[in-house]
């Protein structure tokens, strides 16, 4: 059996300012905005290169307290260059820390949901799932 994760709920308390801080600030590309009725508003965004993209909205049931997700990892293939373009576009970054190899820097929105820039080298491999 296969088995794709492809959405994940991002509760926020504001969904204008987290779509803002997605698509303009980190560079999610919008998928969907749309408001099917009774209060509902359902907003999809993709990481550039990503299968899985992220919802945020309202009307959408029980999605936890805003800023209750944390550490979802985003891998890319350079750290440096990842964090600087976030920077550049007003995200607030930590330093990167190598942890012998495999590198990481972080970043919240606006809620405090946190992100994990994740850089693993092509040296080193991890372990498979079965």
């Amino acid at each position: 059996m296969e088995m794709k994760l492809e959405l994940v709920p991002i509760p926020v308390a504001d969904v204008e300012r987290a779509k803002a801080f997605y698509a303009e600030m980190v560079g999610f590309h919008v998928d969907h905005d749309v408001q099917p009725g009774n209060g509902m508003r359902i907003v999809q965004l993709t990481p550039p290169g990503s299968a899985c993209s992220i919802v945020i909205g309202t009307g959408m049931g029980d999605l936890s307290q805003p800023g209750t997700v944390k550490n979802l990892h985003l891998v890319v293939a350079d750290i440096n260059e990842a964090r600087s373009a976030l920077a550049e576009q007003g995200v607030t970054m930590s330093q990167v820390d190598d942890m012998g190899g495999v590198k990481y820097a972080y970043f919240s929105d606006p809620d405090g949901n946190s992100w994990a820039l994740q850089e693993i080298p092509a040296h080193i491999s991890l372990p498979q799932a079965n």
